[in-house]
């Protein structure tokens, strides 16, 4: 069944790369999407605007630590339409010592201090996933940039995908932290994100008190290899998923 979804979710979405300005502007504008308009958890005069090559006013959510992150979009094959995207915020290369988002609006019981692990420290940030894309066949509302009729695209195998799209968003934080031989991961997560990802063998450690930051958030950590070395044993399907069948592992 686990397997069956899996393969479901990489036939109808693949990953992209935020690898220039006009992807990660996607990225932004997607974020506006869910963080303002969708979930108010971001305020829009904090935002940024512009007129679009369309001659349209657009909005995107874009924050002081873009500038050292890596970005990934996950796009529906069939309509073209970016569904999710996340973001990997890296070590500050001129201070290591930089704080993370999370390290300023949580208590943690033990931060990573030491040089040496931070160097190799990223925290997983701006999960965002279009409120037309959680939503199941029939449900979808009008949103900027999503067609009305959004449930159009998708096929009757498409529904048991929609609510899974977390484990794709996971799959492109793999590849950011190969990419960036990244080991330790701090994350800021609904508790029922984290619920769900430990159910297919993504387990985070809760490294301190639960934070009211956009509602209840947990803080926790990851470390590559144990976590991935749990994930092989739990759900192998999910750790082919995420790894690309092992091409990824950080060895």
């Amino acid at each position: 069944m686990t397997d069956d979804l899996l393969s479901a979710l990489d036939r109808y979405f693949e990953l992209v790369h935020a690898s220039n300005a006009e992807l990660r502007m996607h990225a932004y504008r997607l974020r506006y999407q869910v963080y303002v308009q969708e979930t108010g958890f971001e305020r829009q005069d904090r935002c940024r605007s512009g007129i679009g090559e369309d001659g349209q006013a657009y909005f995107w959510e874009e924050d002081e630590f873009d500038g050292r992150s890596d970005h990934y979009l996950l796009r529906h094959r069939s309509s073209g339409l970016y569904a999710a995207t996340a973001r990997l915020i890296l070590p500050y290369p001129q201070d290591v010592g930089a704080p993370f988002p999370i390290e300023q609006f949580c208590e943690l019981d033990d931060p990573v201090e030491s040089t040496e692990m931070r160097m190799q420290l990223g925290e997983i940030s701006r999960f965002a996933v279009s409120k037309a894309f959680k939503k199941r066949l029939g449900e979808a509302g009008s949103l900027v940039g999503v067609a009305e009729d959004v449930e159009r695209y998708f096929e009757a195998d498409e529904r048991r995908v929609l609510p899974h799209l977390s484990l794709g968003l996971f799959a492109a934080v793999m590849r950011m932290v190969h990419a960036h031989d990244i080991r330790l991961c701090y994350a800021v997560m609904e508790p029922a994100l984290r619920r769900l990802l430990g159910r297919f063998g993504v387990l985070f450690e809760q490294i301190g008190p639960e934070a009211d930051y956009h509602g209840k958030r947990v803080p926790c950590l990851i470390k590559s290899e144990p976590g991935l070395d749990h994930i092989k044993h739990a759900a192998r399907p999910v750790w082919d998923l995420i790894t690309d069948r092992g091409a990824l592992v950080v060895g």
